[in-house]
């Protein structure tokens, strides 16, 4: 199987299969693909397999994707970003924030993963349950923003906030460490705690977490007022849509 990632801010990746290859995504993922592709959807192994997938932030049913000769099929992230690949022997496993799955060959497992430490699933961000991608195969993450690449050693470690960690190898530890400095708590704006990532291992991180985006965006949101007006008259659409092209247009 070949692929494709293709664009900058909102791109997609374009998977070639021979004849009876497949890929696999949640839902509503696809974007396009030619007459080669049949498509069924299903739970993916099962009630329990589906449930899950839901308790890790990824749909219940999952749509997987057949190919009857030279098949080609898009899939395309919900919010700006990148596509990683990762290609994946036997047993090897990625640990992912919510929602980072995209698709992936028939052979990598969805499955979830739990954070290591009660503080880690309380402060970490991201809650006790994550998504577990196991291979062999090639799986395609969506992470928002830009993704940074580390290589952490042994025993080495970097601070991060939470939302700023987009994927793990298994080999990479994960805790929280209580941010330093009474006036920093107070009045630095960047909360309580931080995540603590320890090596050995790789770790992506992504520039703009989505509850970041999310959060600026909605400080331009109109507020309703007591008579039920849109506080100046330009509607919450005609606002998100002018905010996201500027961002597209700077690019």
């Amino acid at each position: 199987m070949k692929y494709e990632i293709s664009g900058t801010l909102l791109q997609t990746v374009t998977s070639y299969l021979d004849i009876q290859e497949s890929v696999y995504s949640q839902t509503s993922m696809m974007a396009w693909m030619n007459p080669m592709m049949t498509m069924t959807t299903h739970t993916g192994g099962g009630l329990f397999a589906g449930i899950k997938r839901a308790m890790s932030g990824g749909s219940f049913f999952v749509t997987e994707f057949i190919s009857a000769g030279n098949g080609e099929i898009t899939f395309a992230p919900k919010f700006p970003g990148k596509i990683i690949a990762r290609t994946l022997g036997p047993g090897e496993a990625l640990i992912c924030r919510k929602e980072s799955f995209l698709c992936a060959e028939k052979s990598v497992t969805f499955d979830i993963a739990f954070q290591q430490g009660f503080g880690a699933g309380l402060f970490g961000g991201e809650g006790f349950v994550l998504q577990k991608i196991t291979g062999p195969g090639t799986v395609w993450l969506d992470l928002s923003g830009e993704v940074i690449e580390r290589d952490l050693q042994p025993g080495e470690q970097l601070l991060v906030h939470a939302g700023h960690v987009g994927v793990q190898t298994a080999t990479v530890a994960f805790n929280v460490r209580m941010m330093s400095g009474f006036k920093n708590i107070i009045f630095g704006g960047d909360g309580l705690f931080l995540a603590e990532l320890t090596g050995p291992g790789k770790i992506w991180l992504q520039s703009m977490p989505i509850l970041n985006l999310a959060e600026e965006i909605a400080r331009y949101l109109p507020r309703s007022t007591a008579g039920g007006g849109n506080g100046g008259g330009m509607g919450a659409g005609s606002i998100v849509g002018g905010m996201l092209g500027g961002i597209l247009a700077n690019e």
